[in-house]
């Protein structure tokens, strides 16, 4: 079942909703979050786009298959669930107005929790001023499209390389599921690769994941996310957790195993755990962090060591065995999580804000790494927003009630909100993905 804070229950009752549509207050919906046998989306997915929309023909018949109704033009009765705008062909920012002539008379048909995509090319990779002038302004359009949508809707932008576009029929799956609930305004790059054909129900299985920091929380929430879609999962986390991460790690049947991700040999310990007990690593999700808040004027060294080596010291020690031959299988996944902090940074924040930021660092020197390209090992992130938490249950009420409403869904996410982003990222249909920072905040109106 949804969360639904006090606030969001009662807006959505009939006096609450008529106080806040009088004061002009926020008005947030129950999000579409996955469950068992729900529909790709719900309702038909208006698409339509620019000059031939090559994207658009690779993708048409597998979202067909995938259950998505498509049309042409938007039906006279009901609700749209989303809507699809192929700007691949575009060549000059008068080609834009396809998007606009597409895109707005379809919001207003647009029903609950809907979903908009906007697939386009990467600006890096034009040819003329123009081109890469009218790719680039779909970022800005998708962000502020984001920002009008009502209801929980979301958009988010596509971006794909010549060749790539069948590749990005997991990505703009994930985007119109209710698996991306919290995802929105956000720009995703499909690079080359075919990407294996993306499973429905399990697409994780036979695969073997480690899960740091899988004691509680939003790490407890990964690996629970992991297994279901059928990974094996290896729970790690410090020796004082040992009871949650044991009760984590029979829940979803995986093992666990207590280790400080700071020791200089955990990386060999895990690595040797998923080997032994499991045959092999596929999927490495580093989770594990800490925080130790003080204005910098009153952060010592100890505080600020601790936080900069837990949250990113010991990724580099770790993935040392990780990534190394003989170490994660060939077209693995490594997944960091970053924060909203290592983007906006955050007052008092400033290891933290560090640590998350050399995170996105660490994601963009490992993913053009040339010979873990050969290997097929994909690395992307996800920078997390104002997720419910106990962590965030504990923040005063006046900064915590903030945290929640300042974005598009004026409300907090959920921890399974990230963890369905790091399953996306962690299948094999994603294998053309890869050095992405995805930040799961319903467009959090802190930072870009």
């Amino acid at each position: 079942m949804a969360h639904r804070d006090g606030y969001t229950a009662f807006v959505s009752s009939g006096v609450g909703k008529r106080l806040a549509t009088t004061l002009g207050l926020p008005q947030p919906v129950a999000l579409r979050r996955q469950v068992p046998g729900r529909p790709l989306v719900d309702g038909p997915v208006l698409v339509g786009g620019h000059g031939d929309t090559p994207a658009l023909e690779a993708l048409r018949h597998e979202l067909t298959a995938a259950g998505a109704t498509l049309v042409g033009e938007a039906p006279e009765a009901g609700r749209l669930g989303g809507v699809i705008v192929d700007l691949t062909a575009v060549e000059e920012p008068a080609d834009l107005e396809s998007l606009r002539a597409t895109l707005g008379p379809a919001l207003k048909r647009l029903g609950r929790c809907a979903r908009v995509v906007v697939v386009g090319r990467d600006p890096a990779l034009a040819t003329s001023p123009g081109q890469r002038a009218a790719r680039r302004a779909l970022e800005g359009i998708t962000r502020s499209v984001a920002k009008e949508l009502r209801a929980g809707a979301t958009a988010n932008l596509v971006l794909v390389t010549d060749g790539s576009e069948a590749a990005a029929l997991g990505t703009v799956e994930f985007l119109l599921s209710a698996r991306s609930a919290y995802v929105d305004a956000q720009v995703f790059r499909v690079g080359a690769g075919a990407g294996a054909p993306p499973s429905d129900d399990r697409p994780l299985d036979g695969k073997v994941a480690v899960v740091t920091g899988a004691a509680r929380g939003i790490g407890a929430e990964i690996a629970r996310t992991l297994a279901r879609d059928g990974a094996t999962v290896v729970c790690v986390d410090v020796p004082s957790a040992g009871a949650s991460l044991a009760a984590v790690a029979n829940e979803i049947g995986g093992t666990a195993l207590q280790v400080d991700v700071t020791a200089e040999d955990a990386g060999n310990r895990i690595l040797r755990h998923a080997t032994t007990r499991h045959g092999g690593l596929d999927v490495v999700v580093h989770n594990a962090g800490i925080t130790r808040d003080k204005l910098l004027a009153n952060t010592d060294a100890d505080r600020w060591a601790s936080v900069v080596d837990v949250n990113l010291g010991s990724i580099l020690r770790m993935n040392e065995a990780f990534l190394a031959r003989g170490g994660l299988r060939q077209g693995g996944h490594v997944v960091l999580v970053s924060s909203i902090a290592g983007i906006a940074g955050n007052r008092g924040q400033s290891n933290y804000a560090a640590s998350k930021a050399g995170v996105i660092g660490l994601v963009d020197a490992y993913a053009s790494d040339r010979g873990l390209r050969r290997r097929g090992i994909t690395v992307n992130a996800v920078a997390p927003g104002f997720i419910e938490t106990e962590m965030t249950a504990r923040i005063p009420f006046a900064t915590r009630e903030l945290g929640r409403r300042l974005n598009s869904l004026s409300q907090g996410g959920l921890p399974v909100d990230v963890a369905e982003t790091i399953a996306y990222f962690a299948s094999d249909a994603q294998s053309a993905v890869s050095g992405n920072v995805v930040r799961v905040c319903g467009q959090s109106l802190l930072g870009a």
